[in-house]
């Protein structure tokens, strides 16, 4: 609410048709006038805190923080070592479950095709390696940051990019549900009484995760460099000395294969089906590889260079732990069976160290890497949902930041999904593995596809070059999709195959509905529209404008025949969409004029509310408010339109001196008039 005594505020404005911005420092006040004439600024007193609402908000202020302002969304360039800790953590953690992974399907064989681990391991290597040339590529041809649904999207169409999309959040999903999972197994290893407690424990590790996201965490060299490069300098550690103790024991070839540790029955024979499948489920110990080129711009300069160098470096590291830890896995016997409670980490860290500091340090730094992992997935599952919803194919309030300068429902629903996941699984590793990967490689030929008809299209130097590299890069991921969705399929990852054109449909249903939406109500942007007040009524009315379209001008044309003074509202709170209505105004309606606040806090209802109480205190002291209403054919769809002006109505509906009259516009039908009696004249 304004502070009569600290604001100046002179909100009417009597010159017909000037876009005026208004933008001071004045604290206490709701809105404060600026430089300019009708400019204002919503400040943090703008937002109601009365009643239960009140309540809430402080109790989630408490939580979460105080609302932050858009002039401190900023972003620190990175480092390349910095950026190895950030970008890396998901990948690398996947040594703590992938050897793993490979045990387990071999072992079904008996334990004499532990043998073949190695091997498949690397095979495993090789293909990080095609992967990452793959996206050295796609980095230098994207210096923005060209996440697989951009490039597909961009390259093969419509429908590529939303399954790439879709492929990519069920991705997220999964690597957080994974790397908890994994990261209570780490946890009950080293204390096995946890074990009865993992459900809750990985719920709870979800749930501090999404707290500290919705807080606005940055993302902190600090913070991600200590667990990052502990792990890496522990698990080398650990797989030197290891070698040391092999070198120098009475069997110093490292690579002989180990006399289990216990007697493992063969279920069934080795076949190529069995290698497949454990050469699949070894596979996961590429999720995450391509976080790197999706944050180019958040690179020092130069951009693309630094980025690529660190996938090579991420790669060369992850590559060389993923091989150690088999190979010490393999020469210590180490097998790994369905409802283990030591993880194959645990079991070499014993080897090596017994149960020690040293033992208990390998198993702190798993955990927090894995902690970290699940982490990555939070800055990825909410920036594409937001990239999809500017684009029109998810609900716009994906788009919308919070209080907090992050995009609030996109990490709600990640945090939704994941938890989902880890009660129905049991928060097993093992029972969400089959799950994991296939959308991974899928989005990865998708990529690599994408950019062979880039480079087709624009065949600019060294293009020949480019494109065989990402052709190849295209096929090999491919040939894994096809033998991870075979291998996979029938332990779980037929619901991955159901889900994903499920999701690709609906995102383009929401697409299909933003396009009409925008057909049906566009205007123009040269349309000159001789709207001028007429009406008999001296009451002053005010239209909230969101952007200039059919529903904004029938809703002023209403407007206009019922009063002689019409004054439009605009509020500027979207830092990463260009401000267009202010731009459009002065030449679109000339006769009318337009009242913009910026709202550095993002609200919506709570600036225009501030702005009529002022108009109030001014005669006649009534206010007619007139809000355009978006209304779909479908229940459906109406999450998807008028989000941002239903707390207007409900807040001002009740409210003394003001009448609320709400003119509705139906999507895909020609606009139509209020006809309820509105108590004022025409």
């Amino acid at each position: 609410m304004t502070d009569p005594e600290s604001s100046q505020n002179q909100p009417v404005a009597h010159t017909r048709g000037r876009v005026s911005r208004i933008r001071v420092e004045l604290p206490h006040a709701g809105i404060v006038p600026g430089e300019r004439r009708n400019r204002f600024e919503a400040t943090a007193y703008a937002e109601e805190r009365r009643g239960w609402r009140g309540r809430y908000l402080g109790a989630r202020d408490s939580l979460l923080g105080d609302s932050m302002s858009n002039a401190r969304l900023q972003e620190e360039r990175l480092s390349k070592k910095v950026a190895l800790a950030i970008f890396s953590s998901d990948a690398l953690s996947s040594t703590a479950y992938a050897t793993q992974e490979i045990l387990l399907i071999l072992v079904l064989a008996g334990a004499g095709a532990i043998r073949y681990s190695l091997p498949i391991s690397a095979a495993i290597v090789l293909l990080l390696a095609i992967v990452v040339i793959s996206y050295r590529q796609t980095i230098r041809a994207y210096p923005g940051g060209g996440g697989a649904y951009i490039v597909a999207h961009e390259n093969l169409g419509v429908a590529p990019g939303l399954l790439a999309a879709s492929s990519l959040l069920i991705d997220y999903v999964l690597t957080t549900a994974v790397s908890i999972a994994a990261a209570v197994e780490a946890i009950y290893s080293a204390f096995p009484a946890a074990h009865g407690y993992a459900v809750p424990i990985a719920v709870a590790m979800v749930v501090v995760i999404a707290l500290g996201n919705l807080r606005g965490i940055r993302e902190s060299g600090t913070i991600f460099s200590i667990p990052t490069y502990g792990f890496i300098v522990v698990l080398g550690g650990t797989l030197v000395v290891g070698m040391l103790k092999v070198f120098t024991s009475s069997e110093p070839n490292v690579f002989a294969v180990g006399q289990t540790t216990r007697t493992v029955e063969a279920e069934q024979t080795l076949t190529l089906f069995l290698i497949l499948r454990a050469f699949s489920a070894g596979s996961t110990a590429l999720t995450g590889v391509e976080a790197i080129s999706n944050g180019v711009s958040a690179f020092k300069p130069p951009e693309w260079k630094n980025a690529a160098s660190t996938m090579t470096s991420m790669a060369l590291v992850l590559g060389a732990l993923f091989l150690g830890t088999t190979l010490l896995a393999r020469h210590y016997g180490i097998v790994y069976l369905h409802g283990d409670q030591k993880t194959v980490m645990s079991q070499i860290g014993e080897q090596v160290f017994g149960r020690n500091v040293f033992y208990y340090t390998l198993q702190f730094f798993t955990a927090a890497i894995l902690f970290l992992a699940a982490n990555t997935a939070y800055n990825g599952f909410p920036l594409l949902g937001a990239i999809l919803a500017r684009d029109g194919y998810l609900p716009r309030i994906f788009h919308q930041r919070g209080n907090r300068l992050v995009f609030s429902y996109g990490i709600i629903a990640l945090t939704g999904f994941a938890i989902l996941l880890l009660v129905v699984f049991n928060a097993s590793t093992t029972r969400l593995i089959p799950l994991y990967a296939l959308g991974v490689f899928l989005s990865f030929s998708l990529a690599q596809a994408g950019m062979v008809r880039r480079w087709r299209r624009i065949k600019d130097a060294g293009w020949r070059r480019s494109a065989i590299i990402n052709g190849i890069g295209a096929v090999a991921t491919a040939v894994v999709f096809v033998i991870i969705l075979v291998t996979k399929f029938t332990q779980g990852g037929w619901m991955v195959v159901v889900l994903l054109p499920i999701m690709t449909l609906w995102l383009f249903r929401i697409g299909g509905f933003y396009k009409r939406l925008h057909r049906s109500l566009f205007v123009a942007p040269d349309a000159v529209l001789d709207l001028r007040p007429h009406g008999r009524s001296s009451a002053p009315i005010i239209v909230p404008v969101e952007e200039v379209n059919l529903a904004t001008i029938m809703a002023l044309s209403d407007a206009c025949e019922r009063s002689s003074d019409v004054t439009a509202v605009h509020v500027a709170f979207d830092v990463d969409s260009p401000q267009a209505v202010e731009q459009r105004w002065d030449q679109q309606f000339p006769a009318i004029p337009l009242v913009v606040i910026d709202s550095p806090y993002r609200t919506v209802a709570d600036p225009i509310a501030v702005y009529i109480n002022d108009r109030l205190r001014q005669p006649p002291h009534e206010v007619v408010l007139v809000i355009p209403v978006l209304e779909g054919q479908r229940w459906y769809q109406r999450p998807l339109v008028n989000q941002s002006l239903k707390r207007l109505t409900s807040r001002l509906q009740a409210r003394r001196h003001v009448t609320v009259i709400p003119f509705p516009f139906h999507v895909g039908a020609p606009g139509r008039r209020q006809t309820g009696d509105s108590g004022l004249p025409r």
